[in-house]
């Protein structure tokens, strides 16, 4: 009552309250119900302040005690973690023991990782872990959940050799503290800014002491182990393939076509997405395996389901390993792909994926069109006394068209979800989806392309992203714009509209676009032929 009464708006009542708590706080039994009904600043008194059986008393109670994320935060903003490290660092055993069991039900939130990391809790961790003292060893799995915890602020990057320390305490360890510098690990490596600790975990044989771990009977385990791979083999996908066998294919083939859970499947799936999809021997391997109408199967069941993030990791994964079979180079390959039905659920994920699924679809889309001038036929049927069928002729590639066929972006019905893409904030997938949509401005095509790109509101898109983008996509964009600028069509329903965005773009601009900004402003007749943008 007297803490809601504290907590008030009225200022004497609030006042009176506060006066009568900290009138009561001289007995550590009140001071422990205040904090169960929210009011911790006596309790953090007695942890700087007060004996040292009072602060084993109170940090006992914080370790037992249910603390929502607004407690947690409130604890560790009013100073309750420094004494709890201060506790476990110069403590007897009882201190230790009871100062790690508050600092891991404080670990959780994700600013108090931060403040116990600043606090200098992570050494005196690893060092426990090391140590082979007999009555420390209950101590060692508090210590360990601690690591996992904190491990999730990227701070922990501060500290260079945390990484290679939890590496080799692996396979020294229980399951259970396993399975937390596991954990530990895999959220070092999937931090953004991780690129050097990764590649520090690759150089101690990181990858080499994770691949014994896929056979783990222990499902956790295996997981945390696959986790970790995959994140290790995001920028270091070609030093993976010289490690994976046949033996580990196969391990991830059966994991995708079993019943094992989700998080499993998702992992294999994610690993064998960042394997170099130039390595012509994996996709053989994994043809032959038949993964291809697996994945397909996969992507169908998920893609119409609620995303959960770990649905959304496998959707993106799927279109990651997808790009493997839709490589441009190998038609068979995208033949037997386009067979499985893999086009429709690649224009789905456009919609319904995350930015990076919808990225990843997009390069495949990409890779299968690069090739339907190709493969186009001629629009004249084979016998000249059956007329043209209306609904496969292709007005941008002039022939008798479908998806099967000659892998036609325009009949896949692919062209708005991808200028859709252009249209929302994220910048993401920008590049792939210009890519898509560039293989309709091909040489021998372009103008019936830029007819379809303009019918479906491209032009506004591609001005956008001339505006907005990255380097690489505004010159991708300008490009196709200085072909859609050709048809005069075009320049005298969007001319004025581009050129105050194209001149400022060549006045202010990288200086690598101002050549092909001047073909456009020739066109637009505000430039001549021979200006010296050329």
């Amino acid at each position: 009552m007297l803490v809601t009464l504290r907590n008030a708006n009225e200022p004497d009542t609030h006042d009176d309250a506060e006066k009568l708590l900290h009138m009561l706080s001289s007995n550590p039994q009140n001071v422990l119900l205040m904090a169960e009904a929210g009011y911790f600043r006596p309790l953090i008194n007695y942890l700087k302040e007060g004996s040292d059986m009072n602060k084993i008393l109170m940090a006992t109670a914080i370790s037992k005690m249910f603390l929502s994320e607004q407690m947690k935060s409130s604890l560790g903003e009013d100073g309750a973690v420094e004494p709890l490290v201060e506790m476990f660092k110069s403590g007897n055993l009882e201190a230790k023991h009871s100062a790690l069991g508050a600092c891991l039900n404080l670990s959780s939130s994700l600013r108090n990782a931060e403040i116990l990391i600043n606090s200098g809790i992570t050494g005196p961790l690893l060092q426990l872990l090391f140590s082979v003292t007999s009555v420390l060893m209950t101590l060692r799995e508090p210590a360990s959940a601690i690591l996992a915890a904190i491990a999730q602020s990227d701070r922990i990057l501060l500290h260079k050799d945390v990484a290679p320390q939890m590496l080799s305490l692996l396979n020294l360890s229980s399951p259970v503290i396993q399975l937390h510098l596991l954990r530990a690990l895999n959220s070092i490596s999937g931090h953004t800014n991780a690129k050097r600790a990764r590649a520090k975990i690759r150089k101690n044989g990181g990858v080499q002491l994770l691949l014994p771990f896929l056979t783990e009977k222990n499902v956790d385990i295996k997981i945390a182990a696959m986790n970790f791979i995959f994140n290790l083999s995001k920028d270091a996908s070609q030093e993976l393939t010289e490690q994976i066998r046949d033996t580990h294919l196969k391990i991830f083939v059966k994991i995708i076509s079993s019943t094992t859970s989700g998080n499993e499947k998702t992992a294999a799936i994610g690993i064998l997405s960042n394997l170099p999809v130039t390595d012509n021997k994996i996709t053989e391997f994994l043809t032959e395996a038949n993964l291809l109408p697996l994945l397909i199967s996969l992507l169908e069941t998920n893609i119409t389901t609620s995303l959960t993030p770990q649905r959304t990791s496998l959707l993106e994964g799927i279109a990651g390993v997808l790009i493997r079979f839709t490589v441009p180079w190998d038609k068979k390959l995208q033949s037997l792909a386009v067979g499985h039905g893999v086009v429709p659920c690649l224009v789905k994920l456009l919609s319904e994926g995350s930015i990076k699924a919808k990225s990843k679809a997009a390069t495949s889309l990409a890779q299968l069109s690069q090739n339907s001038v190709a493969l186009r036929k001629t629009k004249l049927p084979r016998w000249l006394c059956v007329a043209p069928s209306a609904e496969t002729y292709c007005f941008v590639h002039n022939c008798q068209c479908t998806v099967k066929s000659t892998f036609c972006l325009v009949k896949a019905g692919a062209i708005s979800p991808l200028i859709q893409i252009l249209e929302d904030d994220d910048r993401e997938a920008d590049g792939a989806v210009l890519e898509a949509l560039a293989t309709l401005m091909q040489d021998e095509i372009w103008e019936n392309g830029s007819k379809v790109i303009e019918k479906a509101s491209g032009v506004h898109a591609l001005l956008r992203i001339a505006e907005a983008g990255n380097s690489t996509s505004q010159e991708k964009a300008i490009w196709m714009l200085e072909r859609i600028f050709r048809l005069e069509a075009h320049r005298e329903h969007y001319g004025e509209i581009a050129q105050a965005l194209l001149i400022d773009l060549a006045q202010k601009g990288d200086p690598v676009l101002k050549p092909m900004i001047g073909k456009i402003l020739a066109h637009l007749e505000l430039l001549q032929t021979q200006s010296s943008y050329f």
